[in-house]
């Protein structure tokens, strides 16, 4: 099965008359997004090679869209899922006359897991958890650094091609090619499933730190689809983030991504209103951030900050993310100093991105006139070309400055170009809240 066999794929099709198909489409989309990185982790470990382990769990995937529509949804279906999935591996071992070995190879697994069940030490060194391990191998070293995050990304993240690709800004293609590659590649060296030794980590470290960072923000704000967070992805990046601190709580960067992340999570539950609809930044109620996320934030940063290596881009992030956390209100936030974090994090990790995020703190802390220059510099570069926040940047910029026909253009190419169904909603709200556009003269 190819990358384009991606779990979107059993997303129901608009019209279609059968409820029970339609019902089994919807429950096999569902589990995927909230089971596929474990269910993938578990086949791993079973096979030993993490593109057949994926192909698996596809396969898997289809047959539950044959049974469940006439059979029901089982009551656990990430387990029915991995059944067949271990039932189709074991017919394919049996085809290729290697069950025996394949037996006493799982036997021996067996054995070793339960001498460690009875251990009563505990190494702090061992990584004991399968997506963990799976992230691990996914960055490891024979691989490019493209190619780990992207892989890392569609079997950890469950994320599909396109998304990836928007991600980084990329076509569509050359993320397939990528994923494609990197699952041979780790095949051709036989990369084991397995903890690499303490003095891998470091190695792997960036790649590892990134592929959470962005699982972390795919659920912060999903690139497609029609919810507005997922906080279920976001609290599964930062799980992962805590055990990686863990790991190597030497590493300064490490524990600024956690701070990041606590301080970002914090504000979840103030980000939507009951019908699921977004609430910007400057409408939340701030007494329903999580006042004690936001203590473990900065406790996470002092921890990164006492290391005495300096602040890293993630580091910069978190400082960033603290100013928002800890002021009582937007106004009462302070810019300048977000202003100047972000000149920083432009100097130490130069992305389009981070200019477009410092043009909207430099909106608030000198006005909009200011920010629309440097948003003016972005559109002529053209390294955001079809990124979806930059022309949303750029409406709000000229609605303030009171360029409302302008701005009306630049919010239509944003809800154009967003892949979220809640943004595009919130957009075209915008849009309608805009004064009317002047009749055509006679």
């Amino acid at each position: 099965m190819t990358d384009t066999d991606a779990p979107g794929a059993v997303e129901p099709a608009s019209g279609d008359a059968d409820p029970a198909a339609d019902h089994a489409r919807r429950a096999v989309a569902a589990v995927w997004r909230i089971e596929s990185a474990r269910i993938v982790a578990t086949l791993t470990r079973f096979v030993g090679d993490v593109g057949q382990a994926e192909d698996l769990a596809q396969e898997a995937l289809v047959e539950a869209l044959r049974q469940w529509p006439a059979e029901g949804v089982p009551n656990k279906p990430g387990a029915w899922l991995t059944a067949v999935a271990k039932r189709r591996a074991i017919d394919g071992w049996r085809r290729r006359e290697r069950l025996d070995e394949r037996y006493a190879a799982l036997a021996r697994d067996l054995e070793q897991q339960g001498a460690e069940a009875s251990d009563t030490f505990w190494d702090p060194d061992t990584i004991d958890d399968d997506i963990l391990r799976l992230i691990f191998v996914s960055c490891h070293p024979v691989l490019s650094r493209e190619a780990q995050i992207a892989l890392t990304l569609r079997i950890v993240g469950g994320l599909g091609s396109e998304e990836i690709a928007r991600a980084f800004l990329v076509p569509t293609a050359t993320v397939q090619q990528r994923i494609v590659r990197a699952k041979k590649t780790l095949a051709a060296a036989k990369v084991p499933f397995e903890v690499p030794e303490p003095n891998e980590y470091a190695a792997r470290l960036a790649s590892v730190l990134q592929v959470l960072y962005l699982i972390f923000n795919e659920g912060y704000l999903p690139a497609a689809g029609d919810e507005w967070v997922r906080p279920d992805v976001s609290a599964e990046a930062l799980r992962l983030s805590r055990m990686v601190a863990g790991l190597m709580p030497r590493e300064p960067e490490a524990q600024s991504l956690v701070a990041l992340m606590e301080f970002t999570a914090s504000r979840f539950a103030a980000r939507t209103a009951r019908d699921g609809t977004p609430i910007p930044l400057d409408e939340q109620d701030r007494s329903r951030w999580d006042r004690a996320q936001i203590g473990r934030g900065q406790a996470a940063l002092a921890r990164a900050d006492a290391i005495g290596r300096g602040r890293g881009a993630y580091g910069l992030q978190a400082a960033i993310a603290e100013c928002h956390a800890v002021a009582p209100s937007v106004d009462d936030t302070d810019w300048a100093r977000i202003v100047l974090l972000y000149e920083a994090l432009g100097r130490l990790a130069p992305s389009p991105v981070v200019d477009l995020n410092r043009a909207v703190a430099v909106a608030m802390s000198t006005g909009p006139a200011s920010a629309l220059r440097i948003v003016d510099e972005l559109v002529a570069n053209g390294r955001l070309a079809g990124y979806a926040p930059l022309p949303a940047v750029r409406g709000e910029l000229l609605r303030r400055l009171g360029r409302t026909s302008e701005a009306r253009s630049e919010l239509e190419t944003a809800a154009r170009l967003t892949g979220n169904e809640q943004e595009r909603a919130s957009l075209l709200a915008k849009i309608a809240a805009l004064a009317p556009p002047a009749p055509p003269a006679d």
